[in-house]
């Protein structure tokens, strides 16, 4: 740690784990910051250099999820650049990537778990062990719905005691039931859980992430050069009663699509989206989440 001289010279200031400590002239590091200290100007600053670096952290995640969500190529050129950003290494050390040729096509069956990024090009571990360098200018973040050895790779990361930064690889996935209706528009199977305050249900909505307009959640996803929305209704903002989930419905272009029109990653983050909304409910006596 880079310890900081404060104020009063008897104590020493320091960021540790993203927390500010302190110590005295003896050096011993003190289970609290000294109420003296409160407003010294060098533990603000180290306080609003936590709040800056957490700030930052959680833009990496969603500029990444933004990669996963709408399938965005990404250049090598740019990994390499963020590479020696703690922040932005954290994140993407391990994730599984996939090469990007020029016309834009990748290949979801040839992998590798995103070890280095450097003027070298782009390192990988690959499902057969092998560490290897991606000649590619460009390269994806998969999701995992698209992963055709999703389970393998699991496997492959639990055998190598990698742990994600990102939530791809371990992500709750759903695919589209067999059985849907050709002509439906609304899949119902978390509609109905009850919030006490359509407030409640709204903020849980946004503490996941998700968008909340006009009474609806929505999670945007860009698929095969469209965007679809999926939508989950919550009640009227302005309302202070109790509400349900309503039924997961997704559109394109403002039009209401037939659920055996919606992609793979739309439907999938669609669901993984009303699940979350309704295992906030208001759960009574015995009853079992879904």
């Amino acid at each position: 740690m880079g310890w900081i001289s404060t104020a009063d010279p008897s104590y020493e200031v320091a960021l540790d784990g993203g927390k500010v400590v302190a110590r005295n002239g003896a050096g011993k590091v003190l289970r609290s910051i000294p109420a003296k200290l409160k407003d010294d100007a060098a533990v603000v600053q180290l306080r609003q250099l936590t709040e800056w670096l957490s700030q930052h952290e959680r833009g990496c995640r969603t500029e990444i999820e933004k990669w996963m969500l709408r399938s965005l190529p990404v250049p090598a050129a740019l990994l390499a650049r963020v590479w020696p950003d703690e922040a932005w290494r954290a994140v993407l050390t391990d994730l599984v990537v996939a090469e990007v040729d020029g016309a834009g096509h990748w290949d979801t069956a040839e992998v590798g778990f995103l070890r280095a990024a450097d003027e070298r090009g782009i390192g990988v571990v690959t499902l057969d062990g092998d560490t290897r360098r991606l000649a590619a200018e460009r390269v994806a973040v998969p999701h995992p719905v698209l992963l055709p050895d999703l389970s393998e790779l699991r496997e492959f990361a639990a055998e190598l005691d990698v742990t994600q930064s990102f939530d791809q690889l371990f992500r709750e996935t759903w695919d589209r039931p067999a059985d849907l209706r050709p002509d439906a528009r609304a899949y119902d199977a978390y509609e109905g859980g009850r919030y006490e305050q359509v407030r409640h249900l709204m903020g849980r909505a946004t503490s996941l992430g998700y968008q909340v307009r006009g009474g609806e959640a929505v999670c945007r996803v860009l698929e095969d050069g469209r965007t679809v929305e999926a939508r989950v209704w919550c009640g009227e903002a302005y309302y202070e009663g109790e509400t349900e989930t309503g039924s997961l419905s997704f559109t394109a272009d403002r039009s209401s699509l037939r659920l055996l029109d919606v992609g793979p990653i739309a439907w999938s983050e669609g669901v993984r989206m009303a699940a979350a909304l309704y295992a906030g409910r208001v759960v009574k006596d015995a009853e079992e989440t879904k």
